[in-house]
């Protein structure tokens, strides 16, 4: 029961999110990693949060088989215009990468939250920035960056990283630099949209260790 709260918290704050990004921002592109970027706000309501089972199974799977289902590759199709204006399956990814780290790692919110601020707000930045002004590009594995997302990734990363460490009372230390350059360089290398996946599933495990 203590877990209901945070858990209507979520799908209302997602259904709010979803609405506005679909009805309410004109540009796409926008619409779309204003949605990628503030879902990351869930972190925020980790610590509500009793149980293993309730977050991972009910506030995180949910949405792994709710963004399947707005992808091209449904049975079903759910029109989503911020969904298939970009990667068809990166936010998808996205639930999934949650979803585990909900498991695996429940009894460490904090190492759970810097992996989806890694993902949401530098990825989101990286290609917000990256679309509108990255002048300067370059290519690695076939995934086409630029010097500019890159720094965006940096930037709003480290920013993030040092809300989460205050919001969870960690210890601010330099290491979160290199955590972010870390995130920053995973972002840098993976293609084809799974940086979704390792960007927060890497992260997090890492920020146990440094």
């Amino acid at each position: 029961m203590n877990d209901l709260i945070p858990l209507l918290a979520v799908y209302a704050y997602v259904v709010s999110l979803v609405l506005l990004s679909e009805k309410a921002i004109k540009n796409e592109l926008l619409g779309r990693k204003f949605l990628h970027i503030m879902v990351g706000n869930i972190a925020f309501l980790l610590p509500f949060f009793e149980s293993r089972e309730v977050m991972t199974f009910l506030a995180a799977f949910p949405f792994v088989i709710l963004t399947f289902l707005m992808t091209p590759y449904s049975p079903i199709k759910i029109p989503s215009r911020t969904t298939l204006s970009g990667h068809a399956l990166g936010l998808f990814y996205y639930s999934i990468a949650w979803t585990l780290l909900a498991f695996f790692l429940f009894e460490r919110r904090d190492a759970i939250s810097m992996g989806i601020v890694a993902m949401s707000y530098g990825d989101g930045f990286a290609s917000l920035v990256g679309t509108k002004y990255g002048k300067r590009k370059y290519t690695i594995f076939g995934a086409s960056k630029s010097l500019e997302g890159s720094l965006a990734m940096f930037v709003s990363t480290l920013a993030m990283f040092l809300a989460i460490s205050l919001y969870y009372s960690r210890e601010v230390t330099y290491s979160l630099v290199l955590l972010a350059l870390v995130a920053t360089i995973v972002e840098a290398i993976t293609p084809k949209g799974l940086d979704n996946l390792s960007v927060s599933l890497l992260i997090a495990p890492l920020s146990l260790m440094l």
